[in-house]
């Protein structure tokens, strides 16, 4: 086991510490969907989330207030972040492909007080009812029912002086895939960004090096974008690349790499997969580090890469509510294709059963992670129930099936719950079928996952309609189109199936199991 101590001050601030430490060095280049290339100091970074922290404040907001951040990645996304981090705010980011109903739901849930977004999103906001929302802003500029972004930026003062946060203070609200039921909202402490740092370095063999510059596809509204990536790569003063292109182009992100120097990328599996399907290649990239996570790799794949980019994929294992707990890294034991890793040091992490008691080597049971953790949340938002359910005593239960062998090697082994992984995101069936029940065709609905040999899996969903309608070609594409509009363009179901009735429990709950291909 490599020699670890956790570095966890009393207290601590985010915004400060990625913000304000580094000075003239290069932090962000922005490249836009035409290719050009915008750079952003540090300094630039400071200043500017400065002024946004004096804007943010200057509307009202005070501690404890929540920030809803609906943008893509660019470089106003993370000032966001950083701004409400500073002002003692708690940060919710929003993905832009939501549609109406899960904006909706997320915004009154966070009772979010104010939202930072951009002109597209903005026709979806107007037909969202947030009660608790006073104020919005536009980052590109002039914008009906907005403020203008940067025309307030322009007048604030580019100097703030940061709340005094303790490192437990909450920071950030990351709301999961809705496993069960509606999403929920993993709020976490100031703290959870050095909680990060050890499963970012280890798995990028060494990170930082010099000369390091990270990049990666994955949205900067989930945690692998913000905080597998974004941040810990600011905490070092290394600069990142942000671009989000609208469709994973496999020569397209070739190419950025090789432009802009990337030397560090955290790709999920479905890219890595696309990448070599396509089977496109280009000698100006060198990359010195390549993470993966969210499902297991193949040799085949761990091969690929060895043959591509002349380095070993690492993988690295969490979950929302705390990440990056397990992983691969040269400085730990050597990857086993099959197996996702072992403990990243500072965590404790094993399988446990039911009741949270310890299982020996070689028996299944629920992969824990052992409380206190730096890296792991506070609890669930508002959600003091469903926060204890989570818990075994000490043992923060994943709701993921795996075992240990003898080495410490962990294996994923199944799902404990009825989550969907797809194209690297986690879906949760409940608010997918929740959302196909208020169709007036649909009297009930079930969503699980079928196997995909490029997403892993795909939604199916499954369908009893109510007296009246009858099941046609139509009627499958107008259900994929109403799920597509209003939850988001990954969680519409590519397969929609009729049936007469859904297997259920004696309690009444649905047997998805029973609905996947090949199981009874």
């Amino acid at each position: 086991m490599v020699p670890f101590r956790w570095q966890v001050p009393p207290r601590f601030n985010m915004g400060v510490d990625v913000a304000d430490r580094h000075g003239d060095a290069l932090a962000l280049i922005e490249v836009d969907a035409s290719g050009k290339a915008t750079e952003l100091t540090f300094s630039a970074i400071s200043a500017l989330s400065n002024r946004l922290a004096n804007v943010l404040v200057a509307q009202g907001l005070s501690r404890g207030d929540r920030v809803a951040v609906l943008l893509p990645q660019r470089h106003e996304t993370a000032l966001a972040h950083v701004a409400a981090w500073k002002a003692g705010l708690v940060s919710v980011p929003l993905f832009t492909l939501f549609g109406e109903e899960a904006l909706e739901f997320r915004l009154r849930d966070s009772g979010a007080r104010a939202l930072i977004t951009d002109r597209e999103q903005l026709a979806k906001l107007a037909r969202v009812q947030a009660p608790e929302l006073r104020a919005v802003f536009c980052a590109d500029g002039p914008a009906e029912r907005a403020l203008d972004l940067h025309a307030l930026l322009g007048r604030a003062a580019d100097r703030f002086s940061a709340v005094d946060t303790a490192a437990d203070d909450p920071a950030i609200i990351i709301y999961t895939s809705g496993t069960t039921g509606q999403p929920k909202g993993a709020l976490h402490a100031q703290r959870m960004l050095l909680g990060h740092l050890p499963g970012v370095e280890f798995p990028h063999d060494g990170f930082p090096q010099p000369g390091d510059r990270f990049w990666t596809p994955a949205d900067w509204a989930w945690i692998g974008g913000l905080f597998d990536v974004v941040m810990p790569a600011w905490h070092h003063g290394v600069a990142v690349v942000a671009h989000r292109m609208r469709k994973f182009d496999p020569g397209e992100a070739l190419r950025l790499m090789a432009r802009h120097g990337v030397r560090n990328v955290f790709m999920p599996p479905t890219a890595l997969k696309l990448l070599r399907a396509s089977g496109a290649h280009d000698a100006g990239v060198r990359l010195r580090s390549l993470a993966s996570g969210g499902e297991s790799l193949g040799e085949d794949l761990i091969e690929w890469g060895r043959s591509i980019f002349g380095l070993t994929i690492n993988e690295f294992y969490g979950q929302t509510e705390c990440n990056l707990v397990l992983g691969n890294g040269a400085a730990l034991p050597p990857v086993r294709p099959g197996w996702t890793g072992t403990v990243i040091p500072g965590h404790t992490v094993s399988i446990v059963d039911g009741e949270g008691r310890e299982l020996p080597p070689g028996e299944t049971g629920n992969i824990a992670y052992k409380r206190p953790d730096p890296v792991m949340f506070l609890g669930y938002w508002n959600n003091q129930k469903a926060t204890a359910a989570k818990f075994r005593g000490d043992w923060l239960i994943s709701g993921d099936l795996g075992l240990r062998d003898q080495a410490g090697y962990f294996k994923f082994a199944s799902r404990d719950d009825d989550v969907i992984t797809s194209g690297g995101y986690r879906i949760g069936p409940g608010e997918i079928e929740a959302c196909l029940s208020r169709h007036p065709a649909v009297a009930l609905a079930a969503a699980v996952g079928e196997p995909d040999p490029i997403r892993t899996e795909v939604v199916k969903a499954v369908v009893v309609l109510r007296e009246g309608f009858k099941a046609s070609d139509s009627l499958r594409a107008e259900l994929q189109e109403y799920v597509r509009t209003r939850l988001a363009a990954h969680e519409y179901p590519r397969i929609v199936e009729f049936a007469k009735e859904l297997p259920l429990t004696a309690t009444g709950k649905i047997i998805r199991r029973a609905l996947r291909s090949g199981r009874k």
